[in-house]
């Protein structure tokens, strides 16, 4: 039962590593932007409030709107948050 274990394990993490752009863009992060309205522009404005009107670099809005433009940087994205992404970002 270890072999199935390891196996949903590595099916959940490719799935979400695959689903990502998909969630990303139903939340607000799209290919032109911040969709006005989203969840991500509230994001954005509470990041923006909490750093004196600006987003910093390397924040998760940043790293989100990135994402949201390309799928690279979308796994670039899942390998810092996801559980098995980092060992994966020298093949993508």
């Amino acid at each position: 039962c270890f072999s199935v274990t390891i196996a949903a394990v590595a099916a959940g993490a490719g799935g979400s590593v695959l689903l990502a752009p998909v969630a990303l863009g139903a939340i607000g992060f799209t290919s032109a932007g911040i969709a006005a309205g989203s969840y991500a522009a509230g994001m954005m404005s509470t990041t923006a409030i909490a750093n004196g009107g600006g987003v910093a670099a390397g924040s998760l809005v940043a790293l989100g709107q990135s994402a949201g433009k390309t799928n690279r940087e979308t796994f670039y994205l899942m390998g810092r948050i996801g559980p098995f992404g980092g060992p994966l970002m020298p093949y993508v």
